[in-house]
């Protein structure tokens, strides 16, 4: 009774064995014909679609959008497009042009019902956007789409871009396979399979119902056991062991256990390795944060002893070290200079090269130095030094507390808004120059304003104006001289603040791409003599 008992729990678990076994026969072998009858679905859609990008002339197809009308060439593609429908197994054969929001026909084939005409506007299938998106460019990867739609069915879509003679993409050839005649082969595929491999395991259970005890409950038990104590033996230096000799694929899936095991170690090794390194560069970076703030002016108020002034400056970079700066110092007694820069790029290369050009312009303005002749100098310095192509928009000023004349420069920056004494904030029409480290040999020009006790200035970085919300919509210039404006009365200290709120607003939840910097100088009087 006990060998019995055995007998049906063996072959019990043979059978379940059979039926796991069919299952995963099954399985395999219907993913591989789909794959197989897949891949030949999609060589023959694409094969039809390069063949009408050959025929199509892309110089063309845009006018016929435009326009809406068809002459002689047009109803050659047309013809073209029919005779292929009608002769092959293309279930739908069009070109379109992709827009935003949906799609317009220029050709469709008219050999099927639900042809549409040139302009006609229509929604994307559901995944067509996307994959239109994917390969509407240069050199696009050919990938089959799937889709069910209410009006066209169950199709296989392929998506080859049309080109113009300048190499640019202008419209879609679309074919669309009919899915349905697949479906059947594969279900008569299964049963058939299905049916070979029942018999087959069930003639493997009964005539080797004796050798199955020994060869596979036995080191299936053991593989089981060997599972659980590599889990439990990761840790440790000493690999797990499995002993298993059966000769078939049983020891092979031992092999591949034993494998296994030591991948997974060194999976477990490289990526403690990993963690460790982004662990030290997060903490490099930290430093190199700290460094760069500790470079700019912070502390507030700036000049406590100089009643003449008031200036307030913040810097809020993008990763966690920045291409913007800013700087103010005196230059002499009577004279403060502020510099308002951006350099091209992000991240540590960008923040390197402020470092150089904050130093250099710093170094090398000088009491009674004309402005341009400082940038003319920075910038042949900073070309000789400019092996990564960056370069610098930069605004300087240097404002005479005694007198109130306010001379600058500006390479290709941003210009600065002026709010006059019990006024509002405008925008001061500074003409912008060549960016510096662009060009060596260029010659900057200065200028000079009037400010007088109680006017400010307002200066700014593009990461400002360029604030971008999740829809896309720029800050812009606009809505920055609408805040000014309403902050017209406030302190420097208040007026940026407010200003970086209302940024922070508008943005919302859409990451920031770009530092964000800005400076307000007041003249709060003149300096006694």
């Amino acid at each position: 009774m006990k060998g019995n008992r055995l007998g049906k729990k063996l072959l019990t678990g043979l059978l379940l064995l059979a039926a796991v076994l069919i299952l995963c026969i099954c399985t395999t072998l219907c993913i591989q014909y789909w794959n197989g009858r897949m891949d030949e679905y999609s060589k023959l859609a694409f094969s039809y679609a390069r063949t009408a990008v050959n025929y199509i002339d892309g110089d063309r197809v845009l006018d016929y959008v435009e326009t809406g009308e068809k002459d002689d060439y047009y109803w050659d593609v047309q013809r073209f497009l029919n005779i292929t429908q009608a002769q092959t197994d293309v279930k739908y054969y069009y070109v379109f042009v992709p827009y935003e929001d949906d799609l317009v026909y220029v050709w469709d084939a008219d050999q099927q019902e639900g042809a549409q005409a040139l302009g006609y506007h229509e929604a994307y299938m559901e995944g067509g956007k996307e994959a239109v998106e994917r390969i509407f460019r240069p050199n696009p990867p050919e990938e089959i789409s799937v889709a069910r739609d209410e009006v066209y069915g169950y199709i296989a879509s392929a998506y080859t871009p049309v080109f113009n003679s300048a190499g640019e993409p202008v419209a879609v050839v679309g074919v669309d396979l009919s899915m349905p005649g697949i479906e059947r082969a594969l279900i008569g595929f299964i049963i058939t399979i299905a049916l070979s491999v029942i018999v087959v395991i069930l003639l493997s259970i009964a005539v080797f119902y004796a050798v199955v005890s020994r060869q596979v409950v036995q080191p299936v038990n053991q593989l089981n056991d060997a599972a659980q104590q590599m889990v439990a033996n990761l840790e440790r230096q000493t690999p797990y062991q499995i002993d298993i000799h059966t000769g078939d694929e049983i020891e092979q899936l031992a092999d591949s256990f034993q494998r296994m095991d030591g991948e997974v170690r060194d999976y477990i090794r490289r990526l403690s390795q990993v963690t460790a390194e982004k662990e030290r560069i997060g903490a490099e970076l930290s430093v190199a944060t700290h460094i760069q703030f500790s470079m700019l002016p912070c502390i507030f108020p700036a000049f406590p002893e100089r009643s003449e002034i008031d200036i307030y400056a913040t810097m809020d970079p993008a990763k966690e070290v920045g291409g913007d700066f800013y700087d103010f110092f005196m230059v002499d007694e009577r004279h403060l200079a502020i510099v308002v820069a951006d350099v091209s790029g992000k991240g540590v290369p960008a923040a390197l090269f402020m470092v150089i050009g904050k130093t250099l312009i710093k170094d090398h303005t000088q009491p009674g130095r004309d402005l341009g002749a400082v940038f003319n100098e920075v910038n042949d310095l900073l070309c000789e030094s400019n092996s990564e192509g960056l370069f610098i928009t930069a605004f300087e000023g240097v404002l005479d507390l005694m007198s109130g004349e306010f001379c600058y420069v500006n390479a290709g920056h941003e210009p600065p808004f002026i709010c006059r004494k019990g006024g509002t904030f405008d925008l001061y029409p500074v003409p912008a120059g060549f960016v510096l480290a662009g060009l060596e040999g260029i010659r900057y020009q200065a200028g000079c304003m009037q400010l007088s006790p109680g006017d400010k200035l307002f200066q700014y970085t593009d990461g400002v104006t360029e604030a971008t919300n999740a829809q896309e919509e720029l800050y812009g210039m606009e809505r920055l001289a609408d805040v000014l404006r309403r902050h017209a009365d406030a302190e420097p200290m208040a007026l940026l603040p407010a200003v970086k709120a209302d940024i922070t607003h508008f943005v919302g939840d859409a990451p920031q791409f770009d530092d964000i910097t800005m400076l307000c100088l007041e003249y709060k009087g003149k300096m006694k003599g």
